[in-house]
Formats: C-alpha cells, sequence, structure tokens
C-alpha cells in the first residue's frame, strides 16, 4: 500500500464530484484539436520563406515558423519526422498552395536550434502562478530487451518545470533540466519568462525554503508566496517584530489547523498544475523523443506550445456537486 508508513497522519477527505456545465462547447472544442487548420495558421503561411537579408552565403528556404509548425504537427499527432513531412506535404496540397516542404531531416535539425527566448503566453494582467515539476522518461532500451538479456534497469529522466496560470490553465513558463537541478533552483528561471506582474506564487511543501521567498520577492516585491511550510518549522527570529510571509503561515496553521489554512489562503488551486501535467502527458506523452539535453528542451517548449493552443479552444467550467 503507498504511503503506509505515512497512513495514520492522512487526512480522510471524502472525494469529490464535479458537473460540467459548457459541456457543448467544451466538446466542439476537443473535436477542434484534431483539425490540421489549428496547427497550420494562416499567420505561419504567409511568413513560410523568410525574407533575404543581404548578407552572403545561401539564405534559408524555411523561416523559424515553418520549422515550429512541422515540430507542433509531429507532438499534437504523435508521429514520427518522415510521417510527419508527409502530413505538411499532403496539407500543402490539399490547400492548393505553392510552398515548398521541408524534409524530415530539415525538420529535425532546424527544430533543435529554434529559439526560446520568446513568452509561451502573453498575460492581459497581474497573474497567479503556480509552480511545480515532474519527470519525463528519456528514449531508450524498452522493457522486453531487459527480459530477454537481462541485466539491471537504468531509467533516464529529465525534469520539467512549469508555471500554470489557474484561472486560464495556461503554461505561462517551462524549464526542461536535468534530475540533479532541485526544483526550489528554477523558480527565479520561471519566473523571469513571465513577462507583466505575478499577484500570488502557489507551491507544495518541497519549495520551502528562504530562497524561494528571496527569488519571489527580488522579481515581484508584492507577490504573495503560498508554500506549506514543514510540520516541524517553527517562526523565526523576528517573528514578534517583523514577521515574514512564512511566519505568518506558521502562525496560521498552528491557530486554524492545516486544512483551515489551505482554505483561508486558497492553497486548493496548486492542484491545477497537477492537471496541466495530466494534460501534458496524456497528449503529448511520458517521453521525450529527443536524444540530447538542447534538443529536448525545445521539444519540451514546443509541446508547452502546443497545450497552450489546445486549451485557448476552451476549457471545461466545473460546477461542485454538493
Amino acid at each position: 500500500m503507498p504511503y503506509k508508513h505515512h497512513e495514520p497522519r492522512r487526512h480522510r477527505i471524502p472525494k469529490a464530484k464535479y458537473k460540467v456545465e459548457n459541456w457543448g462547447e467544451y466538446s466542439r472544442a476537443l473535436r477542434q484539436r484534431g483539425s490540421v487548420t489549428l496547427w497550420v495558421s494562416s499567420e505561419a503561411l504567409a511568413a513560410w520563406t523568410p525574407a533575404g537579408t543581404g548578407r552572403r552565403g545561401r539564405p534559408q528556404a524555411y523561416s523559424d515558423i515553418a520549422i515550429e509548425t512541422g515540430g507542433m504537427l509531429r507532438l499534437a499527432f504523435g508521429r514520427p519526422w518522415r510521417q510527419t513531412e508527409g502530413l505538411l506535404r499532403s496539407i500543402v496540397q490539399i490547400l492548393g498552395l505553392e510552398l515548398p516542404v521541408p524534409d524530415y531531416t530539415i525538420l529535425a535539425r532546424r527544430s533543435a536550434r529554434l529559439s526560446l527566448a520568446t513568452a509561451l503566453v502573453k498575460p492581459n494582467g497581474p497573474v497567479t502562478v503556480v509552480i511545480d515539476s515532474s519527470g519525463l522518461k528519456m528514449v531508450g532500451a524498452g522493457e522486453w530487451l531487459l527480459q530477454k538479456h537481462g541485466g539491471k534497469p537504468r531509467r533516464s529522466w529529465r525534469k520539467l518545470h512549469i508555471g500554470v496560470d489557474p484561472n486560464s490553465g495556461n503554461i505561462l513558463a517551462a524549464e526542461l533540466t536535468t534530475t540533479e537541478d532541485g526544483d526550489a533552483s528554477q523558480v527565479g528561471p520561471l519566473l523571469d519568462q513571465i513577462p507583466g506582474q505575478v499577484t500570488a506564487v502557489l507551491a507544495d511543501g518541497a519549495y520551502d525554503g528562504d530562497s524561494v521567498y528571496l527569488a519571489v520577492s527580488d522579481r515581484h516585491t508584492d507577490a504573495v508566496v503560498i508554500i506549506p511550510p514543514r510540520c516541524t518549522a517553527v517562526p523565526g527570529k523576528t517573528a514578534e517584530t517583523a514577521p515574514t510571509q512564512r511566519d505568518c503561515h506558521i502562525q496560521q496553521i498552528a491557530e486554524m489547523g492545516r486544512m483551515g489554512w489551505q482554505a483561508a489562503t486558497g492553497y486548493g488551486k496548486r492542484a491545477l498544475v497537477e492537471t496541466a501535467f495530466f494534460r501534458y502527458k496524456a497528449l503529448i506523452g511520458r517521453s521525450l523523443r529527443a536524444r540530447t539535453l538542447p534538443t529536448q528542451k525545445v521539444e519540451a517548449r514546443i509541446a508547452c506550445v502546443v497545450l497552450n493552443r489546445m486549451t485557448s479552444l476552451g476549457m471545461p467550467v466545473s460546477r461542485k456537486i454538493t
């Protein structure tokens, strides 16, 4: 049984039931996700061939947006590069366009060099950010190879750190690292990717530490940090005169309990980042297709763009059934 050592201390919370109120609109949005015109937009077709730069040498035949379109098709429909090339050629033929289509070699090589500097989503105003990380398996030998030849299983993983807007479900920031990089060390890089003002940052207990509070305050002075302190946490030396946000959380938990603190601070929104990871692994996959870390960073970034485009079509509006 999982977590058997913590079983006596677990909270007994009955499973909540929800009803989707906009099922008709959400159903149409789900069908629209499979439309090829969603991924090959008119903006991409207009900028398919880059303009001349006037520099010496042979100019590129395809713009970065054309390569990114191929990468989005590959991840959205789960196809290898060769089949992605065939899919892209068929779309261009159906549309009746006279556009050159990059082959699978160009798509693979150029996609590894795409820029990651642009923001995933530009918020319209101040946002709340929920931060968490999850593991993605690297492509390697399958379990059948171990069963046939034996040996010690070796698992290679990468960690995907994301910042999610709980109100819209959009992924605002993403960073792919090795398993050696801690979760708290990526809070600053994630916040640097978000343009605009951040009003609150939510995370689980793994992010409890002074470095996280400092990283948030350095970038957004007035942002509220909602992170549950450890069960053994004690207030700081200046808790009586100048209490920090962490000291206030410790005091509130002591007065109203951990469940009451969660309800008072809105910590329940943190669960929505788990929904974003479930959406990623269900639609994109649990494994990375690329082999090197720089290429894997680009792949994870494009995957987040794909998910944001899907969520922009429509999200379910749920109501809790009492």
